[in-house]
């Protein structure tokens, strides 16, 4: 999977068959958080693409910055970026968040693909034919029901995030 792949996938096949005001979750595939045109730049971008920002900006630094310098003055000026795929989304009336990277337990497609994939491994002979019946087959036990419960799972997880979280925040001393 490519941008350009997931680009023509998310238009032409996901944005006409979700409801209005969808609110989308995406994992931090790479293609999933490719920049805007008008992003920010961010640490990796060149010394010149950050010093043209900052001008355009009418942030005033010293000719002679060395680039960790502009990155300092970057992170505390720039706004977070803005990925293509957030402002194709909310051009159609949608919102995207992003699930904190690292964690598949918050995925739940996921465990889906687990679903599908245990299916595959149970009942595959290592043949095509049969690796595309059981692939079919393993979609199929990919329910409504299934997904409600993999939900109320993720959302148990969440919440036992939440609560560790603020557990933390209690210890903190002021």
């Amino acid at each position: 999977m490519n941008w350009d792949l997931f680009k023509k996938w998310f238009i032409e096949m996901l944005l006409p068959n979700i409801p209005k005001n969808s609110l989308i979750i995406m994992d931090n595939a790479p293609y999933h958080n490719t920049f805007s045109e008008h992003s920010p730049p961010t640490p990796l971008c060149s010394r010149k693409k950050i010093i043209e920002w900052l001008e355009q900006n009418k942030i005033h630094c010293r000719d002679d910055c060395l680039k960790p310098e502009l990155v300092e003055i970057l992170k505390k000026l720039a706004p977070e970026p803005l990925y293509a795929i957030d402002e194709i989304a909310r051009s159609h009336g949608h919102e995207v968040i992003r699930t904190p990277p690292y964690r598949p337990e918050l995925q739940p497609i996921e465990t889906c693909w687990g679903v599908v994939k245990n299916h595959v491994a149970r009942n595959c002979d290592f043949t095509m034919n049969n690796l595309i019946e059981q692939l079919d087959s393993g979609f199929e036990k990919v329910t409504a029901k299934t997904c409600t419960k993999i939900i109320v799972k993720v959302r148990k997880i969440e919440d036992k995030f939440w609560t560790e979280d603020l557990k933390l925040d209690a210890q903190e001393p002021d």
